[in-house]
């Protein structure tokens, strides 16, 4: 266990002096790195900033429920207690036909309501969903369709689908991006440890003529490739964490114009520590490729 832990001390040790050993190309691949991860990152930041706005501007959806000429204004009201007690409703309210024309008329719709003989407008409940998920919804109107006493019902979901839709779409598009700029970031670690490899060529060679074994001469390689992603990693973290700082004053005074407030949320820790495992991870694999194919190469 001991000589073990020797054995990774000293490829780790041999790993940061071949980073320092050229500075400038480390910096400029971690540069490429980090800017690489940054966009996924960036896009997902946006993408839960976006949901969490829609979900404070846009106003629950609601279900309304228009009630059969015949059904008086009693069992209107009982009908109505009867549907704010079910499980998947936050909120029942009723509006009787004498309500919805003082609304009509309040709007400015006076001049149109005045010829007429009687009030045309039927009773209506109006529902709030707990749950605004356009699936759940369909589920509650379904449920609530079969209710006697209700002629028909309209549902203000439209908007729900289509910010899910959406929503869904720019998951999909970050998933997409994050992969193609994983590939690239795999793609440059793998090169920069291939460009390592052919500069120790002789050094390698030597190792193995008194013994080493392949993974004895794999390993500080590896360790380079963490480390290279790690930092990537990290400066990605970053390089999101300041694009929100750039952008959050900008926005505030625009939510300010608007009478509103936006605050900006970036990577959480947990969500930053994800990232900077993955890109070690990114980084070991292009490593590992990268190594295992130049030494099967120079046999």
């Amino acid at each position: 266990m001991k000589a073990w832990l020797e054995n990774n001390r000293h490829s780790l040790g041999l790993a940061v002096k071949r980073m320092a050993d050229a500075p400038i190309a480390s910096l400029f691949s971690i540069l490429v790195i980090g800017i690489a991860l940054s966009l996924p990152a960036g896009s997902y930041v946006a993408l839960d900033n976006a949901g969490r706005l829609a979900g404070k501007l846009s106003p629950k959806p609601e279900i309304s429920l228009f009630l059969k000429a015949d059904l008086s204004q009693d069992q209107g009201r009982r009908l109505t207690q009867r549907i704010a007690s079910l499980t998947d409703v936050a909120k029942a309210r009723f509006v009787s036909r004498d309500e919805g024309l003082k609304h009509l008329q309040d709007a400015g719709l006076s001049n149109l309501t005045a010829g007429l003989d009687e009030n045309p407008l039927p009773d209506v409940i109006i529902v709030t969903a707990k749950d605004s998920d356009a699936k759940a919804m369909e589920r509650l109107a379904e449920q609530l369709n079969t209710l006697p006493g209700i002629d028909h019902l309209l549902m203000d979901s439209d908007w729900v689908r289509r910010l899910a839709a959406l929503l869904d779409f720019g998951r999909d598009l970050v998933w997409l991006l994050a992969g193609l700029l994983g590939l690239a970031l795999a793609a440059i670690t793998g090169n920069t440890i291939r460009l390592q490899i052919y500069a120790a060529r002789e050094e390698i060679e030597v190792s193995r003529l008194i013994g080493a074994t392949n993974r004895f001469i794999r390993r500080p390689f590896l360790y380079f490739g963490v480390l290279q992603g790690l930092l990537g990693g990290l400066l990605g973290w970053l390089l999101t964490s300041g694009g929100i700082y750039v952008l959050e004053g900008s926005l505030a005074r625009l939510a300010l114009a608007w009478n509103g407030r936006i605050d900006l949320h970036g990577l959480g820790p947990a969500e930053g520590a994800i990232l900077l495992g993955l890109s070690a991870l990114l980084g070991l694999i292009g490593a590992f490729l990268a190594v295992s194919h130049s030494l099967r190469r120079m046999l």
